[in-house]
């Protein structure tokens, strides 16, 4: 007798219950298609469209002819992770062992969803304040975690500390935190921070601090890292990103810094996940931070594009809200049009060629204001254009 014949027939169409039901393609991706559709202007998806230094281009080429193409060490090549603990040490006066509290990770969103895969447990609340980047929800919900939220509202996006610390229940697990922040513009300052430290104080609440645009802050303000604040760094997760800071977002590139005992959970998840992070890239990374002076100069660099970007946006009829970091620049459209944002978005693009992100997407649920969030991390001439087309509204 066959065996086969004592086997079940075998389904037309295969299926499974998804592990994110609720999610979809990004408006990221729907946006930048319609932008490449219509030839329009993207100021939509946050990405450079100018050079790196092509000395970091060198440096990683050089790693390569000299043999460095085998795999590094699990949390990451010597070299880097001791470049990245001088680095934190010297700008923010916290001392990071490299060897047991520097990971570098394929970017920061490898980052944040091993963070929360070591910490977050079935039925842990995760703190989340929105908006927020379209990753942490999608990795709250893959460990388990029930995500609590805590929302900013236009047209300042201030920090509601009381409505924080009403969310903290004996079930919080995780606070997530960004600053600067995506997609608002808006930074944490240090009164900020103390804050935090009192609402945290005698808890058991983990913090994770995304801070991928550390190094755009503008008008002389500092940035202020979790790092700087030792009773936030001791219960912290920092997470930052070379691919922001350096132009090179397609390297996927990032790093974080926690404590010893922290590091130890992380890097039990990252090892199966990812394993480790291309050599050459590493190697290169390292040589190329021995010299501050791109990340110390970088302010200066996107704030000049900022400043251009604003201007010419003050004479159309776009309100301009804040834009203390990160290279992006939300405005209020409520003097142009009552449509929700999402068809804006899509109208702007396809009738008046910029394209630019609505910020109801980086809210769990409908949430209209009225606002668009626009990139500026892009060459004069592309601005300009865009400026000119906007000019028409």
């Amino acid at each position: 007798m066959n065996a086969t014949h004592d086997l079940p027939p075998v389904p037309s169409e295969l299926s499974f219950p998804s592990r994110l039901p609720n999610v979809g393609t990004t408006i990221f991706t729907v946006m930048s298609a319609l932008a490449t559709q219509k030839g329009a202007v993207n100021l939509g998806q946050g990405f450079p469209d100018f050079d790196c230094d092509p000395r970091i281009v060198d440096a990683v080429a050089t790693a390569m002819r000299d043999g460095h193409n085998q795999y590094p060490p699990m949390a990451g090549a010597a070299p880097l992770r001791h470049a990245i603990a001088r680095k934190i040490d010297t700008l923010y006066g916290r001392a990071y062992n490299a060897d047991t509290e520097i990971t570098v990770t394929a970017g920061a969103t490898q980052a944040l969803l091993t963070a929360i895969l070591s910490c977050v447990h079935p039925g842990d609340e995760v703190i989340v304040i929105e908006p927020m980047y379209d990753s942490y929800v999608p990795s709250i919900e893959l460990a388990g975690g029930k995500p609590v939220f805590v929302s900013l509202e236009a047209p300042d996006y201030a920090l509601p500390f009381d409505k924080i610390a009403a969310a903290i229940t004996p079930k919080t697990r995780l606070l997530m935190i960004n600053t600067p922040h995506n997609p608002t513009g808006r930074v944490w300052h240090a009164d900020d921070m103390r804050k935090l430290e009192e609402i945290v104080r005698g808890t058991n609440v983990l913090i994770l601090s995304d801070e991928v645009y550390e190094h755009m802050v503008y008008d002389g303000a500092p940035h202020e890292s979790v790092a700087r604040y030792p009773e936030l760094a001791k219960r912290s997760f920092v997470v930052s990103s070379f691919g922001k800071t350096f132009h090179v977002t397609g390297w996927k590139i990032g790093y974080v810094a926690a404590p010893a005992a922290l590091t130890a959970e992380f890097r039990k998840v990252h090892q199966f996940n990812v394993f480790t992070v291309n050599t050459p890239m590493q190697i290169g990374l390292a040589h190329y931070l021995e010299d501050p002076k791109p990340y110390l100069e970088l302010p200066a660099f996107y704030q000049k594009k900022r400043d251009f970007f604003r201007e010419g946006l003050a004479t159309t009829r776009f309100s301009l809200l804040p834009s203390e970091g990160t290279y992006f620049q939300c405005v209020d459209y409520s003097k142009i049009s009552d449509m929700p944002e999402a068809d804006f978005a899509q109208w702007l693009t396809s009738e008046i060629g910029v394209a630019a992100i609505p910020l109801s997407a980086f809210y769990h649920e409908s949430h209209e204001s009225g606002v668009v969030r626009f990139c500026f991390a892009k060459k004069e001439e592309t601005l300009a254009l865009a400026l000119e087309r906007l000019a028409k509204l």
